[in-house]
């Protein structure tokens, strides 16, 4: 049974310079992302540049991603929450082809990774604190004093909101990479057993039968996942970004 964590390592193609003892590279992880990044841009360009009043597969496809994004701005920050409609449209899009990508054999998943989502998730944090600020200057701080909270339990309530609202990143983050992560294990783990119960003869075809059929149903599993994960993502930036145009909701 091969090692489930060897899908994670990062390998360097080549490097560009040398910062102290830490290398400047060019990885398979960034590999991936600029052809994530290349797919998605040919893609929308591809299916766009028709513009025929009836769509074909790619034009609908690529409109109902759009549709599907700005429905969900809409009903979780207004139509205030439109402007970042972008924004909240690229993560989508880009944590979605990255997961749906991972699950090619071979490939490899960024969002396994948890810089990657890491970095996604503090890009949401810093967008949401300075429009925030840029909107309402102090008064952002109205998102940690919830109205109708008795005084004698204002600082403690406040102190709450504040440690919930710097955990955002985090959770955010975990949240996508763990599932990654985890899905990606335990495909492999079972696809092992297929491997070495298949080597075993008659007998271990036959007992390679289960892990196979679980194989099968964690790939599908695993493509559900794939949409929730960019999903939930998509869905917690937009609520995050409503605290930043409605701090005082």
């Amino acid at each position: 049974m091969g090692d489930p964590i060897h899908q994670f390592q990062i390998h360097n193609f080549f490097t560009f310079a040398q910062w102290g003892a830490n290398p400047i590279a060019f990885t398979n992880s960034a590999l991936f992302m600029v052809i994530i990044v290349t797919g998605i841009v040919l893609f929308m360009l591809l299916s766009t540049s028709p513009r025929a009043l009836v769509p074909g597969r790619m034009q609908s496809v690529a409109e109902l991603s759009y549709e599907f994004v700005a429905d969900t701005i809409k009903t979780t920050a207004g139509n205030e929450g439109l402007r970042f409609l972008p924004f909240v449209f690229t993560l989508f899009m880009f944590i979605l082809v990255a997961n749906l990508i991972g699950l090619i054999p071979y490939s490899f998943t960024i969002t396994s990774h948890i810089i990657i989502t890491a970095a996604l998730a503090l890009t949401v944090f810093v967008v949401v604190i300075g429009y925030g600020f840029w909107l309402h200057g102090f008064g952002f701080f109205r998102l940690f004093v919830p109205s109708g909270i008795p005084i004698y339990i204002l600082p403690l309530v406040v102190l709450i909101e504040i440690m919930s609202f710097l955990s955002r990143p985090i959770s955010h983050s975990v949240r996508l990479f763990a599932n990654m992560l985890a899905g990606h294990i335990t495909l492999k783990v079972f696809a092992g057993f297929v491997t070495m119960l298949g080597a075993a003869g008659i007998a271990g075809w036959l007992g390679a039968a289960l892990p196979l059929a679980l194989v099968v149903a964690l790939t599908a599993l695993e493509f559900l996942v794939a949409f929730l994960q960019a999903y939930v993502f998509a869905i917690l930036t937009c609520i995050y970004l409503n605290d930043a145009i409605h701090p005082g909701h």
